[in-house]
């Protein structure tokens, strides 16, 4: 029977693929992107301190994520409320903040318990921030946004996606000798496939092949910027899916994810590479220009944090309130911080950092030469 996109697709095939879908072309992508992704591990674990790297690239991948589904928020409005409460933010603000604190707990939930349909389940009641279950009702389509038309109908009926999320979830962590970022490629379409729940599917499906990933000890933490390249291709994408489920397109729908790690991994290794080289300038210029308020704890914290509060440096033991304060306006006064008002609170900003997360080069404003003798460096 042809496939109809007007009809559930309850004929959805179970994985994995009937064909042979590692090809000599598939193969040989795999092998650059397992490569890059290991340059990738490597170069995060010369940052001294993991959280620089999760409290910042994670939500470059909310954001393209996000925007994917059309909702959309700035990078400031995002640093503004990524570590403080996000009551006050826009609405499109904190759906993107639930994707990454879903993005977080999934990852902290692989430390006890492998990546599950339990899993898939807590990331999307997250990013929604309600409580839901699969799909109960009938009637879920999925329609072209410019024209209407309708392209794809999803299975119908709780027990079907039930059975077709157990499915999923047996293939993932199935001892079948096929590499696992060539499973994450046919488990990402199969879950789209599914379309299990009653919103935030794509989302939730980008969370699950990071978090895969780690799952199957290939990334250490969650900072794989997939998203980046997926919106950047997203008539590729939504193409490429389609020609799976229609035409069992399965070679060309893979080689895509796998160019997508492998360009993503390489992009996010220079990204890291270019934040460590900006802390080693910073640790510098305040040794030279402050060196009784220097701390190496200090440097770290406005890279954690980069909107900084006075509270912050009490909360993480590095000084007292009133000599907190005196710290950040002597960095705000040397130009390593920004000031910003809010309300009655002062924030600073670690401008250099936030503009190089910011953009999709590397370069940073380098720091004011600054000489001075040695015995004024402690």
């Amino acid at each position: 029977m042809a496939f109809d996109p007007n009809i559930p697709y309850n004929a959805l095939p179970d994985i994995p693929p009937a064909q042979d879908i590692e090809t000599k072309s598939v193969f040989r992508k795999c092998i650059d992107a397992t490569r890059k992704l290991e340059g990738l591990r490597q170069a995060a674990r010369r940052i001294p301190n993991q959280d620089v790297l999760i409290n910042s690239i994670p939500l470059r991948e909310a954001q393209d994520s996000s925007e994917i589904e059309n909702i959309v928020t700035t990078n400031d409005r995002l640093f503004r409320f990524a570590n403080t409460d996000s009551d006050h933010a826009d609405p499109a603000t904190r759906e993107v903040l639930r994707y990454r604190t879903a993005l977080r707990n999934g990852y902290d939930n692989l430390k006890v318990r492998p990546l599950t349909v339990q899993t898939a389940l807590a990331v999307c009641r997250t990013i929604n921030g309600y409580d839901l279950d699969v799909r109960a009702l009938p009637g879920t389509t999925i329609s072209n946004r410019s024209t209407g038309q309708v392209v794809y109908t999803p299975p119908e009926g709780a027990d079907v996606i039930r059975a077709k999320l157990s499915n999923w979830q047996a293939y993932l962590h199935a001892d079948n000798g096929v590499d696992p970022i060539i499973r994450m490629a046919v488990g990402h379409y199969q879950f789209e496939a599914i379309h299990p729940f009653p919103d935030g599917n794509g989302r939730t499906g980008r969370v699950l092949n990071i978090l895969y990933l780690i799952d199957q000890k290939l990334l250490d933490l969650p900072i794989l910027y997939l998203s980046q390249y997926i919106n950047a291709n997203r008539e590729t994408y939504y193409r490429l899916l389609s020609r799976v489920t229609a035409e069992g397109a399965w070679e060309p729908w893979i080689l895509f994810m796998l160019e997508a790690v492998e360009q993503t991994a390489q992009w996010t290794t220079a990204k890291i590479e270019a934040v460590r080289a900006l802390m080693d300038q910073t640790v510098q210029y305040v040794r030279a220009v402050h060196p009784k308020i220097y701390s190496w704890e200090l440097v770290e914290l406005i890279f954690t944090q980069p909107y900084c509060r006075t509270g912050d440096l009490i909360k993480n033991g590095i000084a007292s309130r009133n000599i907190a304060a005196k710290y950040l306006k002597e960095l705000a006064a040397a130009g390593v911080l920004a000031q910003q008002k809010e309300g009655r609170e002062v924030l600073y900003l670690n401008t250099r950092f936030l503009d190089l997360l910011k953009s999709n080069q590397n370069d940073f404003k380098p720091y004011p030469v600054v000489g001075v003798r040695d015995d004024e460096v402690t």
